[in-house]
C-alpha cells in the first residue's frame, strides 16, 4: 500500500506526497536555497558540415537584426518535406547566434510527445521548464499553471528555443518564451496559419541543388570518384531528390563499394529503378539495406515495431531475441550504413527510413508473423523490467500481476543499482512504457496491458504526466476488461481516477470509482481481496476530500480503516488514521485533528515508517498551533524542517517554513515570521514557483 501513502487532499498532489522520493533525485544543500542551473544547451553535437542554404540564412539573419524591441519573441518557421533537412538548417542558426543569445539554446521534438497525431501541450511546456532549472517537483499541474512558470522564468531572456516537428500553430504558441530577446525557430511540414495573431517569419527549405548536394555527399563521405566522375556524382544526387536523409544512405553505400566506379554503381540503381519501378531514392535505400548483415536487416525490419522514437541496445536486443552487445553492434551496423541517426543516448530512425523499413518488412514478413512475435518479446521484456523497477523503486505495495519469467533467448535483465537508477530508469523509459500498454491492448495481450499499468502507478505518483497516465489507464481499464480479472478490473479503475480528478474531471472520476466499487462488491473474503476494497473506498475518500466533502471523505476513511482493523493490516490503519487527521484539520475540525494525527504519529513511530511519521508529525504540529498549543506544536514542526532538507525536497521544505512563519507570528514574533517566509520564497522561486503577483505574459 505504499501508492496509497502519497495521496494529497490540498488539491496539489506532489507537494506533499512525494517528498520521499524526490529526496533521491533532487538534491539541496541542507538549509540552503537551490543554485542557478547552468546556462542550457540542448542541441547535439556537429557531425558533419553543414553545406549551403545561404538565402535562407540570411533571411533568418535580416530578420533577427531587425527584430523590434517590443514585439514579441522572433518565431521563425521552417517549413518543408521530410527529410529535406529543417532540423540541421535550424540547429545550424542556433549554434550560430549563441553569442546574440547568453541564455541557452532549448529544444523539444513535438513527435516525441504526440499520441494519435495530439500533442499534450503541457508536457513539452514541462519539459522546457526542467530545462530552465526547474525540477519536477516543482512543476505545475496544469497546462495555466506551467505556463505561468514558463513566462515568469524566461523574462527578460534572450533564449533561442528549436521546436521540431509541429503540426499546427496551436502547438508552437503555449512554448513561446515571454521574453521581445528570444528567438524560436520552428521546424514544420507545412506552413503553420494558426498562430493564434503570431507574426512568424516562414522560411520555406527546398531540396539541394545539385552542386550542394555534391558537396553535402562529398562531407559524408570522402572519395575520389565524386571528383573524377561528376556526371555519375550528378546523377546520384539527382535520384536522392535533394534530400540530406537520402544523401546520408547514399554516402554510406558509396562509401562500402569503394572497388566499383561511380558510374557503375549509378548505373545498378537505374537498373534497379527499371526493373521495380521504384523511385531512385528508395533503389539508394535498398541499396543501402541489401548491404547488411542478416543480424542488421532483420534489426532494421522490426525497428518500427519500438514503440518509442528512439533505439537503444536493451530493447533492440528484446525485439530480436540476442544479447545487447549483439544488438549494439546491429545499431552501428546501421549506422554506419546511414540507415541510424545516432543521438547522445541511442539511436533514432528517421521517419523516411522508418517507411522503408516497414515497406521492406512487409515484403520479407508478408503474414506479420515476425512483427508480432517481435512485439511480444519487446512487451514482455518492458513489462518484466518495469517491475523490477518498481519493486526497487516502491517496495512491497499492493499488485496483482505476476513477475513474468525473463524473455528467452534475448532480452536479458536490466541491472538496476538500487532505488534511485530504477526511478531514473522508469522515467527515461516513460514513452516506450505508455506506447507498449497501447500495444498490448491492440495485440490482444489483454494482462501485458493492464500488469504495465502498476509499475506506470509509481512513475506517475513521481512524475504526473496525466495524459499519458490517463490514456493508459485507460487502457489498462479495458485490457482488464476483456481479461475478466476482477482485481485488476477493480485496481485500474482506481488508478485512472487520480489523474483525471487531479485535471478537474470530477465527475469521470466518479463514475470510475462507482464502478470499480460495484466490481469490488463481488471480490472474496480473502484478506488480499477485502485490503483491495477497502482501497477502493479509500479512492472514493479520496476524491471526496478533493471536492470538498470533508465529511463525505471522513467517512469513507473511516470505513477503510474498520476493514484494515479486521484483517490485522497495521499499516493500513495508520494510514486511514492520517488521513482522518488531515480531513478533520481541513475541514475546520482542529481538536479532533489532533487527537487522529497524535494516534496516527505513535503508530508511525512504532512501526518504524519514519516518511509517514514526519508527516504526520508537521500535520499534527500545524493541528496544535490551530488550537493555540504552540509550545507543543514548535518541536513537531521544527523536526519537519529538519526531515525536507535532510531528504533535500524544496517544496517540503516550503511547506514546513511557511508553517514556521505562521508559528511565530502566532507567539507574536513578526521578525522571526517575516524571515521564515522570505527563505521560504527564495527557494520556491529559485525552485520554479511563480514569485507572489507574478503573472507575466
Amino acid at each position: 500500500m505504499v501508492e496509497e501513502t502519497r495521496n494529497s487532499l490540498d488539491g496539489r498532489a506532489h507537494v506533499v506526497v512525494q517528498a520521499g522520493r524526490i529526496g533521491e533525485l533532487h538534491q539541496h544543500l541542507s538549509g540552503t536555497e537551490p543554485s542557478a542551473s547552468a546556462v542550457p544547451f540542448q542541441l547535439p553535437p556537429v557531425r558533419v558540415r553543414f553545406e549551403n542554404r545561404h538565402e535562407e540564412r540570411e533571411r533568418i539573419a535580416r530578420a533577427v537584426e531587425d527584430h523590434p524591441e517590443h514585439g514579441g519573441p522572433l518565431l521563425v518557421a521552417l517549413t518543408g518535406i521530410g527529410g529535406i533537412g529543417k532540423t540541421a538548417l535550424g540547429f545550424h542558426v542556433a549554434r550560430g547566434l549563441t553569442d546574440r543569445y547568453p541564455d541557452g539554446v532549448l529544444y523539444v521534438d513535438l513527435d516525441e510527445l504526440r499520441r494519435d497525431g495530439v500533442v499534450e501541450v503541457s508536457d513539452a511546456v514541462g519539459e522546457l521548464l526542467v530545462g530552465l532549472g526547474v525540477s519536477t517537483e516543482w512543476l505545475e499541474r496544469s497546462l495555466g499553471g506551467r505556463s505561468k512558470q514558463l513566462w515568469s522564468r524566461t523574462r527578460d531572456k534572450r533564449l533561442i528555443l528549436v521546436v521540431d516537428n509541429a503540426r499546427f500553430g496551436t502547438e508552437v504558441v503555449p512554448l513561446l518564451p515571454s521574453s521581445d530577446h528570444s528567438l524560436v525557430i520552428v521546424t514544420s511540414q507545412h506552413a503553420l496559419y494558426d498562430l493564434d495573431g503570431t507574426a512568424a517569419l516562414e522560411v520555406p527549405v527546398g531540396p539541394l541543388a545539385v552542386d550542394d548536394a555534391v558537396r553535402l555527399l562529398g562531407n559524408l563521405v570522402d572519395d575520389p570518384r565524386l571528383a573524377a566522375e561528376p556526371a555519375a556524382a550528378g546523377e546520384l544526387v539527382r535520384g536522392c531528390g535533394g534530400l540530406p536523409a537520402a544523401l546520408q544512405v547514399a554516402g554510406e553505400w558509396v562509401r562500402r563499394h569503394r572497388r566499383r566506379s561511380l558510374s557503375r554503381l549509378v548505373a545498378e540503381l537505374t537498373a534497379e529503378l527499371d526493373r521495380k519501378g521504384v523511385p531512385v531514392v528508395e533503389a539508394v535505400w535498398d541499396a543501402g539495406y541489401a548491404g547488411l548483415s542478416p543480424e542488421a536487416a532483420r534489426l532494421y525490419r522490426l525497428l518500427p515495431q519500438l514503440p518509442g522514437r528512439r533505439s537503444e541496445e536493451a530493447s533492440a536486443a528484446a525485439l530480436v531475441g540476442t544479447d545487447p552487445e549483439a544488438a549494439g553492434d546491429a545499431l552501428e551496423e546501421l549506422e554506419s550504413a546511414g540507415l541510424l541517426e545516432p543521438l547522445a543516448e541511442g539511436w533514432r530512425l528517421h521517419d523516411l527510413l522508418r517507411g522503408h523499413a516497414e515497406r521492406r518488412a512487409r515484403q520479407e514478413d508478408p503474414d506479420g508473423t515476425e512483427r508480432a512475435a517481435a512485439r511480444r518479446a519487446l512487451i514482455g521484456w518492458y513489462r518484466r523490467q518495469a517491475a523490477r523497477a518498481d519493486a526497487l523503486a516502491a517496495g512491497p505495495r499492493m499488485t496483482f500481476a505476476a513477475l513474468p519469467g525473463a524473455v528467452a533467448p534475448g532480452g536479458p535483465d536490466l541491472a538496476f543499482a538500487g532505488k534511485p537508477e530504477a526511478l531514473r530508469w522508469l522515467d527515461a523509459q516513460r514513452h516506450a512504457l505508455y506506447g507498449c500498454v497501447r500495444l498490448a491492448l491492440e495485440d490482444g495481450l489483454y494482462e501485458d496491458a493492464w500488469a504495465l499499468c502498476e509499475p506506470l502507478w509509481t512513475h506517475f505518483l513521481d512524475h504526473p504526466h496525466h495524459a499519458d497516465a490517463i490514456d493508459a489507464f485507460h487502457a489498462g481499464v479495458a485490457a482488464a476488461d476483456r481479461a475478466e480479472h476482477l482485481p485488476a478490473m477493480v485496481r485500474m479503475r482506481c488508478q485512472l481516477a487520480r489523474p483525471l480528478w487531479e485535471r478537474g474531471r470530477y465527475e469521470e472520476a466518479a463514475e470510475h470509482l462507482h464502478r470499480a466499487l460495484h466490481a469490488a462488491g463481488s471480490l472474496g473474503d480473502a484478506p488480499a481481496e477485502r485490503r483491495l476494497g477497502a482501497s477502493t473506498v479509500e479512492f472514493r475518500g479520496l476524491l471526496k476530500a478533493e471536492t470538498g466533502d470533508w465529511a463525505g471523505a471522513a467517512a469513507d476513511f473511516e470505513a477503510s480503516r474498520a476493514v484494515h482493523e479486521e484483517i490485522g493490516n497495521a499499516y493500513g490503519v495508520l494510514l486511514q488514521t492520517y488521513l482522518l487527521g488531515r480531513t478533520a484539520l481541513r475541514g475546520g475540525r482542529h481538536a479532533a485533528a489532533v487527537v487522529l494525527l497524535r494516534e496516527a504519529h505513535t503508530m508511525a513511530l512504532g512501526q518504524e515508517r519514519e516518511r509517514m511519521g514526519a508527516r504526520a508529525g508537521f500535520e499534527l504540529g500545524r493541528a496544535l498551533r490551530l488550537t493555540g498549543r504552540l509550545e507543543e506544536a514548535g518541536p513537531l514542526v521544527g523536526a519537519a524542517l529538519d526531515g525536507a532538507r535532510r531528504r533535500g525536497s524544496g517544496t517540503d521544505e516550503v511547506r514546513v517554513l511557511e508553517e514556521l512563519a505562521e508559528l511565530a507570528e502566532a507567539r507574536g514574533d513578526a521578525e522571526a515570521a517575516g524571515a521564515h517566509r522570505a527563505q521560504a520564497r527564495r527557494i520556491a522561486t529559485a525552485g520554479g514557483r511563480v514569485p507572489d503577483g507574478d503573472q507575466s505574459t
